[in-house]
């Protein structure tokens, strides 16, 4: 193995010799078999290869062989012409294999190779050709694949770089093999030319040089010359047969014997109809039955056999399948699963089953897709999926949110009504069971199919159970945003407007914030159930004030004054806003109150003054709902986050503005002013 690359020289300039030097008969006879044995086992080579390229030598071995065979049929030529013999492998291919008659052995010679040029080469050519081509095509889709899952991850550095080698490596091979078909092809030509020849110039030979009479030279040198044509167009037909399979050989795991074991015998039921036409056939007259009686019988034993092995593997598998795990289950790693726990899950009662099983008409999940992109539309978050399962510890129509495995929510239908919720200052009443909307608490009552028209006529909002839990799934996954949106999700949103905002990504992450600190600030603005879908102009303003600050909660609030346009439109959507606001001196000693510590900002006030301010907040949030107004508060930048954070425990879903979050054209109006 050592100097196996200079043998392989030393070789190719030996075959390209014997064409100038003669070779003794012996030494050819060892040639010609080692042609046909090297044939045979490149044929064999390609029929166990898994892929292509694990012989991507072959163009090049296609060529050497080919020059080897031109050679030997050289050299056998040059000994028929001077001695009329050529050795033994020759003389016996010519009085064994064709039987002692040049026309008979002239015809098989002809027939090999119109099968070679005709069937097998030009078949070869063509596929050769037309992956070429494809696989020419596909190389820049193959190669922007790979980049694709090497950004998302999928693959690192070395598996990206082999797999773009594995591309070009496929290209060239498939060039190669383009080209090196033409020698299989002009192989074949130059045989029955050689032939040709030999023929003519053996009875020229033999006639006029060596005295022979017509008889004895047509016998003698065409006997020698078919036997040459026989000896050289066999390897050439296995050479051309092992070019057909490389080309035609698609990537598989393992080779074209297990392939074809496993492909064509895998349907036994295909087996039984063979047999039972041939045995059809062995009874139509003329037809010998003894053929068609045993190749059925022979079908039918491999036939049952398959199904019989087949029928066994399953019977094992459905054993093992039944058997406990009991070696799992003491593994350490078999408690893991348990340990996941799902971001979101509905579980509800036997009898909201078929509200979700499609095929009982259920378009609860359907609804669900939506609820994720009304969420995605609305807030800008990912919404992972929902977990749908049924609990028979919950009564019939009872269902329950969780948020990270803890109950949020939890609702009761009854299924086979419907929830309608009268409109304000409704007169006329309708019969049915009294009860509350579950999203928000409502009044309500459950009303059956029969009063439902009339209930929509008097002005009633008339809801079907499926809508009842999709709402109130919808509410609480708005309510709880903050809490699912992750440092996982918050990456997958920055990479979503990587590619068109390559320098922003590239000036904030990670060089001034890194993903948890994005995330942070994506919290704050969703816990006040503002938007975070025009990612771009939050981070843009995180790129800017990130530089002067580290302060999660100041940065929050510069994003806030960023999105003063989004603010304003949402509640202000007529241009006018009704608010309350604060008395100076109490947003003076607000403002006094705050302390920083190394763990951030907070305000501190005496519980006096606490309890002062929730008593008239609440007195103005009173008069301000039942004026039907939204309750509002405006304060100033400075104070805005303290008193949110103040006043969420008394009033949670309130809004607090700062005066910097409003669009000059908003028109204010105060409707009220909360003092000390």
């Amino acid at each position: 193995m050592r100097f196996g690359d200079v043998i392989i020289v030393l070789a190719v300039i030996f075959v390209v010799m014997m064409i100038i030097i003669p070779l003794p008969s012996f030494l050819l006879d060892v040639l010609l078999t080692f042609n046909i044995s090297l044939s045979l086992i490149i044929l064999l080579t390609t029929m166990y290869i898994k892929e292509s390229l694990d012989f991507s030598i072959f163009p090049s071995l296609l060529l050497l062989t080919t020059l080897l065979r031109l050679s030997l049929n050289i050299s056998s030529t040059r000994l028929i012409l001077r001695d009329a013999y050529a050795g033994k492998v020759i003389q016996t291919f010519g009085n064994f294999v064709v039987g002692g008659n040049p026309v008979i052995g002239f015809i098989i010679f002809i027939i090999i190779a119109i099968i070679q040029f005709i069937v097998i080469t030009r078949g070869a050519e063509r596929v050769a050709e037309v992956a070429a081509r494809f696989t020419l095509d596909a190389m820049p889709g193959k190669q922007m694949a790979v980049d694709a899952d090497l950004n998302a991850g999928l693959i690192n550095d070395t598996e990206a770089k082999e797999r773009r080698k594995k591309i070009q490596r496929e290209a060239d091979f498939y060039g190669a093999m383009d080209g090196a078909s033409k020698f299989v092809k002009g192989d074949a030509i130059v045989g029955i030319i050689i032939i040709i020849v030999n023929i003519i110039g053996g009875l020229i030979v033999g006639v006029v040089m060596k005295g022979y009479d017509f008889s004895t030279a047509i016998n003698t040198y065409t006997l020698l010359t078919v036997g040459d044509g026989l000896v050289t167009q066999i390897p050439a037909l296995l050479i051309s047969t092992a070019t057909g399979i490389i080309v035609t050989r698609a990537a598989s795991e393992s080779n074209l014997g297990k392939d074809v074991y496993k492909q064509l015998l895998s349907q036994p039921i295909v087996l039984f109809i063979a047999a039972g036409l041939l045995v059809v056939l062995g009874f139509v007259p003329g037809l010998p039955k003894l053929a068609n009686f045993l190749m059925a019988g022979l079908f039918a034993y491999v036939g049952y056999s398959l199904r019989q092995a087949k029928l066994q593997i399953e019977k094992e598998e459905n054993i093992k399948s039944r058997e406990p795990k009991t070696e799992d289950i003491k593994r350490p790693e078999s408690v893991l699963s348990l340990l996941q726990v799902e971001t979101i899950e509905l579980e509800f009662g036997y009898n909201i089953i078929p509200l979700v099983d499609v095929n009982q008409g259920g378009d609860l999940s359907d609804r669900i897709v939506m609820i994720r992109r009304q969420c995605a539309l609305e807030l800008g978050i990912i919404v992972p999926m929902i977990r749908l399962r049924d609990n028979i510890q919950l009564k019939p129509g009872e269902y329950v949110i969780k948020i990270k495995g803890i109950e949020v929510a939890r609702g009761e239908l009854m299924v086979d009504h419907y929830l309608a919720m009268a409109p304000d200052g409704a007169m006329e009443k309708i019969e049915g069971i009294p009860t509350k909307e579950p999203a928000f608490g409502l009044p309500a009552l459950w009303i059956t199919e029969r009063d439902r028209e009339r209930a929509e006529m008097l002005g009633y909002t008339v809801v079907d159970p499926s809508s009842i839990i999709a709402t109130h799934l919808s509410e609480i996954i708005k309510r709880h945003a903050h809490e699912i949106l992750t440092r996982q999700d918050v990456q997958i949103l920055i990479d979503n407007i990587k590619e068109s905002h390559s320098a922003l990504i590239d000036e904030l992450i990670p060089k001034l914030m890194t993903i948890g600190e994005i995330q942070k600030v994506l919290v704050n603005l969703l816990k006040e159930n503002i938007s975070i879908r025009d990612l771009v102009t939050i981070l843009e303003t995180l790129a800017d004030y990130s530089r002067i600050t580290k302060d999660i909660d100041l940065l929050t609030e510069y994003v806030r004054q960023s999105l003063c346009r989004y603010i304003s439109k949402k509640y202000a959507p007529n241009g006018r806003m009704d608010v309350i606001t604060l008395d100076s001196s109490l947003e003076k000693l607000l403002s006094e109150s705050i302390h920083t510590s190394e763990h951030g900002s907070y305000i501190a006030l005496e519980p006096s003054i606490t309890q002062k301010i929730f008593n008239n907040l609440s007195k103005e949030v009173e008069r301000i709902v039942g004026l039907g107004i939204q309750p509002i508060v405006l304060t100033a930048p400075l104070t805005r986050l303290y008193f949110k954070r103040l006043t969420s425990q008394l009033i949670p879903d309130l809004v607090v503005l700062s005066y910097n979050e409003i669009l000059p054209s908003i028109e204010v109006h105060a409707r009220g002013i909360v003092k000390i």
